[in-house]
């Protein structure tokens, strides 16, 4: 059972990287990045164009779809839209890259044309570089060959990069994840690595994710895959030593949740908030932004001065 003494343990064992801020960068008049108590973390919708994804509430399958939720998830709290063509279910049909940038290309530039911030999910250098020409300002880049290809593309349009932790040639091809005592630190050498292609390329807007959604052959055993998770989660902030913020998607923990697995995004949110999470990927913006806006309200000077009455933050 997670106590507050596993959690006091943790920040005592890594204490010096408890609030490093990590560098802070603008992308088209947001600001991401630092260490601002009160903006963090923040969120990225997703929105699913391929009709077998899991989640069926991110689900669209037309451009228009598309467009009415991304407005309503920004409206609802969310600064990213992640938009995906293709399910990391590994019975999920493949979808060739001409067919991905087919159609994302008027998703894409209904959303821009909004003025809303978009991110494009893809391990296909030729989709990163189409998406970026139709005014897409990230590429969560889900592969793990191919990077040579892309920095070039994301440094010349100045856009944004989150970096994937993926064993295997890409998400729908993963091979069995390392496990053992340390989680976090096994993922340090692999992000070091690829942090310093980026910036060698010209990439100024990063994130790291450690990729925990994805489905990993020896990662069956539910119980096995959410303890890594939850430790990856409460040791994020030790990722912030590489300089760059953190990016995590919510993953769902349907063998503890069952029929209210829409619960288990918000309540991983609370662990990664605590592991100190710069931007959250959800499918259930509304419900996380409350857990956001829950534990902002929380202060150590409150707690000596019953007295002080906080409000609501937005």
């Amino acid at each position: 059972m997670l106590s507050l003494r596993d959690l006091g343990a943790l920040a005592s064992r890594h204490a010096p990287l408890l609030d490093r801020p990590s560098h802070e960068f603008e992308l088209r008049g947001r600001t991401f990045g630092g260490r601002d108590a009160a903006a963090c973390p923040q969120l990225m919708g997703v929105i699913n164009l391929s009709p077998d994804s899991w989640y069926r509430e991110s689900v669209v399958l037309t451009p228009e779809a598309a467009i009415r939720r991304g407005q309503l998830l920004a409206d609802t709290g969310a600064v990213l839209l992640d938009v995906g063509t293709e399910s990391s279910l590994d019975y999920a049909a493949r979808v060739a890259p001409e067919d991905q940038i087919r159609k994302l290309m008027p998703v894409i530039e209904g959303l821009v044309a909004r003025q809303l911030l978009v991110s494009i999910e893809t391990y296909h250098p030729l989709v990163a570089q189409a998406a970026l020409r139709a005014g897409a300002a990230v590429i969560n880049f889900t592969g793990r060959e191919g990077l040579d290809e892309l920095l070039p593309l994301v440094a010349k349009e100045d856009a944004g990069l989150i970096l994937n932790f993926v064993e295997g040639a890409h998400v729908r091809d993963p091979r069995a994840v390392r496990l053992s005592h340390d989680a976090v630190g096994d993922l340090m050498p692999y992000f070091a690595e690829r942090c310093r292609l980026a910036e060698r390329a010209g990439v100024r807007r990063l994130w790291i994710d450690p990729g925990l959604g994805f489905y990993y052959p020896n990662l069956q055993d539910g119980a096995v895959r959410i303890e890594r998770q939850m430790e990856i989660f409460l040791g994020s902030f030790r990722l912030h030593e590489l300089g760059w913020p953190v990016c995590h998607a919510l993953p769902h923990a349907f063998e503890c949740f069952e029929e209210e697995v829409r619960c288990a995004e918000p309540f991983f949110a609370v662990l990664a908030i605590l592991g100190q999470t710069d931007l959250l990927r959800t499918h259930e913006v509304a419900r996380v932004l409350g857990v956001v806006r829950a534990m902002r309200l929380f202060s150590t000077g409150r707690m000596s001065d019953p007295s002080r009455r906080a409000g609501f933050p937005g």
